[in-house]
């Protein structure tokens, strides 16, 4: 059985709803082309980046920077999503870096020495375009007082509200899904500035796959982008398009993290 595994935006409810939908259609799509072995559903048990390079891997979604500093050669890249939430510009994406309602921070200039925090180091949207931001501005390869690891976009925003973190970067896919869905959860925050943008978070197949399959998958994503059924499913994601890039696309994130890795730390 091929493995199979969507789980980057799953949260809150009607997206991993629109996800499974989704994956529904692909699965149809494959099978009428001759594959067989395709999984029934997405696999939601195994946390996201282990699903990355397992062997069977038919197909996943990864992050950009993992991707560009220690996933390539090792996996194949299939296409990357549009979505049209704002901040969102083609199959590019960037983050929206976010204080406290109330806080006195107004500029980036005003987060020095305070605490920021991210959801995890290797993350392009929480860690590595917030140092890019921030990059400029840095004094000695110093800029922020404390960073606090968060674990997901969700915590690093209850982390701002509750006052244990003074800003974080939250990309602007998940920020919009939380607007629509969630609204409640960013009453307690407010946007100061926005990030540079950088390729999306690509889907992926397995390093070993050949040509065909990966020419299917594209085909297949195509596909849903087309299919007047998932219209509804397509609105629920925020999806429009998929964009095919290459490995370079993706390198300016490495450029980003290298410029900018000691201005994020103290």
């Amino acid at each position: 059985m091929q493995f199979a595994s969507i789980a980057m935006y799953l949260t809150p409810q009607p997206l991993a709803d629109a996800t499974a939908k989704l994956w529904s259609f692909l699965r149809h799509y494959l099978s009428q082309a001759g594959l067989t072995d395709l999984p029934e559903t997405l696999d939601r048990t195994l946390p996201y980046d282990e699903a990355w390079l397992r062997s069977d891997l038919l197909l996943s979604q990864t992050c950009g920077y993992p991707f560009a500093s220690r996933l390539r050669g090792k996996v194949r890249l299939v296409a990357t999503p549009v979505y049209d939430h704002p901040g969102c510009d083609g199959p590019l994406m960037r983050s929206f870096i976010i204080v406290r309602t109330g806080s006195s921070l107004r500029t980036l200039e005003d987060l020095r020495g305070t605490t920021a925090a991210i959801n995890s180091p290797d993350s392009n949207s929480g860690s590595n375009l917030f140092r890019a931001a921030v990059a400029p501005r840095a004094r000695e390869g110093r800029f922020f007082g404390r960073i606090i690891e968060t674990g997901s976009h969700g915590n690093s925003i209850a982390a701002v509200v509750e006052g244990r973190a003074d800003s974080a970067a939250i990309d602007c896919i998940t920020y919009g899904n939380i607007r629509r869905f969630n609204p409640g959860h960013v009453d307690g925050v407010r946007i100061i500035a926005e990030t540079p943008k950088g390729p999306g978070l690509p889907f992926v197949t397995s390093g070993d796959a050949s040509d065909e399959r990966v020419l299917l998958l594209r085909r297949a994503l195509t596909a849903a982008v087309k299919e007047p059924s998932l219209a509804a499913t397509r609105a629920t994601l925020g999806l429009v398009d998929f964009a095919v890039l290459s490995e370079a696309d993706y390198e300016p994130l490495l450029s980003l993290a290298g410029d900018a890795l000691p201005q994020l730390t103290a």
